[in-house]
């Protein structure tokens, strides 16, 4: 009874602190999309040329990512993930340093490499303790993301305001950061692999059943990544509103999404995942109707926001359906987040060119297709014959080239 109980203390500490994994990780992201403008007229590039740097932390986090299981399965989960997170926080650093174009998509490979493997990794530990738990927590973690991203953009748009220089804010950032996560480190599951399991190799394509799991992803990180970066110019240019209405779309949008995924695990435990992304993807669709059919612009705010709500749960989903659907849960797991992360690099740069050749209307219009393939889709989001960790047993406690 005892070792019971002290297993349960053990998994309940480790959810807590890979929480905090996940909103170290959200508030490198945030620390460094506020000094853009300062790294871009520090590397003296064009807006143009800063375009094709930032596809670079896309290109790195999928080269990488694929790697991130065979490094776990190596060293063991733990001491795995603090490697990899400590690596993702110093290099915060780097973009700031960058003095031209050629350093700083090195840089910025550099970043998104390590900002992938910690990603994965961390993902991998959140699925296993799930499973141990037999309830869902995937989508609470990926809130704590944002709530951590919100930190460190709201840090970073302080250290914005003051003038202060990034390289000086990035470097007291990043030492915080590291400081931080290599704590919360301390308490996560040490999982390893058993004697007789063979070590995954260091760089494999992601299984075949991470495909379809990674495509509903992909819908989502689509609809995220066009709903940040064209909402505000949507109410701007479709609808004539001010500078600071439009930018209010983009926020709450953002707000939506991390109140949705904080209290999203709730509702996936009450209804599963399939109904909940199923759900999800009727809201969205609406939400993106909303937005293509408004005519003021409290209309495309609040479809902007509906599609915030929809969306905000399917990536954690995805993740842990990838966890449950095979025997290699890293590569799965990595094999949908390289599917995402391509969402989120192709998703803003599409949304432009089909609107430059049409009009935003009808790039919304792409949005709200792909937000209705949600509904379609949710099935493959069964994986195991279960829905959801609530009815299913733990699995393995083994770290299968942990998850990443």
């Amino acid at each position: 009874m005892s070792e019971v109980l002290y297993e349960k203390r053990e998994v309940s500490r480790a959810r807590y602190a890979v929480a905090a994994v996940f909103a170290v990780h959200g508030a490198v992201t945030g620390s460094f999309a506020t000094r853009v403008p300062w790294i871009q007229d520090h590397a003296s590039v064009s807006a143009g040329q800063l375009g094709v740097a930032l596809a670079f932390p896309a290109f790195g986090a999928a080269v990488a990512m694929p790697v991130a299981g065979w490094v776990s399965h190596r060293f063991g989960a733990r001491t795995a993930l603090r490697a990899l997170l400590t690596l993702w926080t110093l290099a915060l650093v780097l973009p700031s340093l960058a003095p031209n174009l050629l350093t700083l998509c090195v840089a910025l490979f550099v970043y998104g490499a390590t900002a992938g493997m910690a990603d994965v990794a961390m993902n991998a530990l959140g699925v296993e303790i799930e499973n141990r738990l037999g309830k869902s927590i995937m989508s609470g973690l990926h809130g704590m993301w944002s709530a951590g991203a919100l930190i460190g953009s709201a840090a970073g748009t302080l250290a914005a305001h003051l003038g202060s220089d990034a390289r000086v804010h990035h470097l007291l950032a990043a030492a915080v950061l590291t400081a931080v996560g290599l704590i919360a480190c301390q308490g996560v599951l040490d999982l390893r692999p058993a004697e007789d399991e063979e070590p995954p190799p260091r760089f494999t394509l992601p299984p075949k059943s991470a495909l379809l799991i990674g495509a509903v992803g992909f819908c989502a990180v689509f609809a995220e990544g066009a709903s940040l970066d064209w909402s505000a110019v949507y109410l701007r240019d479709v609808l004539d509103t001010s500078a600071g209405l439009a930018a209010a779309s983009t926020t709450g949008f953002t707000l939506t999404m991390a109140l949705a995924r904080i209290a999203g695990d709730g509702v996936v435990n009450r209804f599963g995942a399939v109904r909940t992304v199923r759900v999800g993807g009727v809201l969205a669709t609406l939400g993106g109707l909303l937005v293509v059919m408004a005519s003021h612009p409290a209309v495309a705010m609040a479809g902007f926001g509906l599609l915030g709500l929809g969306i905000a749960v399917v990536v954690p989903l995805a993740f842990a359906a990838a966890g449950r659907s095979g025997p290699s849960p890293s590569q799965a797991i990595a094999g949908v987040a390289t599917i995402t992360y391509t969402s989120g690099l192709i998703a803003p740069s599409a949304i432009g060119s089909l609107a430059q050749a049409t009009s935003l209307v009808v790039s919304f219009g792409l949005v709200t297709v792909l937000a209705l393939g949600l509904v379609a889709f949710a099935g493959v989001l069964r994986t195991g014959g279960r829905e959801s960790t609530r009815a299913g047993a733990p699995t393995s406690t083994t770290a299968p080239d942990p998850r990443p």
